[in-house]
């Protein structure tokens, strides 16, 4: 048989539609790799490079919707070459449009996730945590557009939709009255900035590190490494001390000397005291107080009352072992003991 005459027996066996249709499909689906790199090597030549890596970001948030839609493009040129009844080719056509309304969404919602945004926020002068805030929200307006306009596309009514939403609103906001108490109290606390994640904070019944503030709650990683988590509500209500916006960490603390120890070198020790305070720059050089205090039961109270510069924890406690070495070589230089708890008894005879 010729060729003439196979092509014509294919032609009147009605599979030249059927065929070329899974000839365009499969072409598409093997050529989707290139023709992505195709479309992005037209974007960069028109797009300067960046140093900060956002490039690459939104070429990651648009490789895999693009490829997905190169794929049901090919799918829909596909099927439009086939002989379908009519009601179907209309169906057709809305799910096509769905489709490129599920990939524009998926590419908002990629770079929503970049760093793109977060970028934009520090160039804004934007906290890390409005930053966060920010791109929670443009992925719940992504997906809620995206969702309203799929159902204008079915042909839903969406005026009485959102009418019918707003009779049911006032039940909604009742039965999540909590709910909707703890996503305002974040956007207080977004707002207010008591803290960021990062910060060492305290707050009634938790101490520790924040690790991420949400619509809802705020997640605490404790000194135990337990990680709790406190309803936004409860820490808008209640005094947060956060720790980590000191400037300055107080040191306070009573020595306690012989009882026996003369008076020139307690004056010595402490002036010494004193200007070894004064001199160290760990030493926070505003507040410096070391006062002979108190005379105690079976001491000498001398009290030493300064900052340290730094209010990293660890490094707080470093500079104050290094006081205390300090403190412990001058008073061994002057001869002064400390102090051991002590109670003298006196036992008297009894009166004839």
């Amino acid at each position: 048989m010729s060729y003439v005459e196979t092509w014509t027996a294919f032609t009147e066996a009605g599979l030249l539609r059927p065929a070329a249709a899974l000839l365009i499909f499969l072409l598409f689906l093997f050529l989707r790799g290139a023709l992505t790199r195709l479309i992005f090597g037209l974007i960069s030549r028109f797009a300067a490079p960046s140093k900060t890596g956002i490039d690459t970001d939104f070429y990651m948030a648009l490789e895999s919707p693009l490829k997905s839609f190169i794929l049901f493009l090919g799918l829909y040129i596909a099927l439009s070459i086939l002989p379908l009844p009519l009601p179907w080719q209309s169906h057709l056509t809305v799910l096509f449009r769905i489709i490129l309304i599920i990939i524009v969404a998926w590419i908002l919602y990629n770079l929503a996730e970049s760093r793109l945004i977060r970028s934009m926020g520090r160039r804004m002068g934007f906290d890390l945590l409005l930053t966060d805030f920010l791109i929670k929200a443009i992925k719940a307006v992504v997906v809620a557009l995206a969702v309203i306009i799929i159902i204008q596309q079915l042909g839903y009514d969406i005026n009485g939709l959102i009418a019918g939403l707003g009779l049911g609103g006032l039940a909604v906001a009742l039965a999540a009255k909590g709910a909707l108490s703890n996503i305002f109290a974040g956007i207080v606390i977004i707002a207010d900035k008591p803290f960021s994640v990062g910060d060492w904070i305290a707050a009634p019944g938790v101490e520790g590190t924040v690790e991420q503030v949400s619509f809802r709650s705020t997640k605490i990683r404790t000194f135990a490494q337990a990680l709790v988590t406190v309803p936004n509500a409860v820490l808008a209500d209640e005094a947060v001390t956060n720790w980590s916006r000191m400037g300055k960490r107080r040191v306070y603390f009573s020595l306690k000397v012989a009882l026996s120890t003369p008076r020139e070198k307690l004056e010595r020790s402490i002036r010494r005291m004193r200007e070894m305070l004064r001199a160290d720059p760990a030493v926070h050089p505003g507040t410096i107080l070391v006062h002979w205090e108190n005379f105690g039961e079976s001491s000498l109270e001398i009290t030493l009352y300064f900052f340290t510069g730094t209010t990293v924890y660890g490094e707080y406690l470093a500079v104050k072992e290094a006081i205390n070495f300090k403190i412990k070589e001058i008073l061994e230089d002057e001869g002064v003991e400390l102090a051991l708890p002590a109670r003298v008894l006196r036992f008297e005879p009894p009166d004839k």
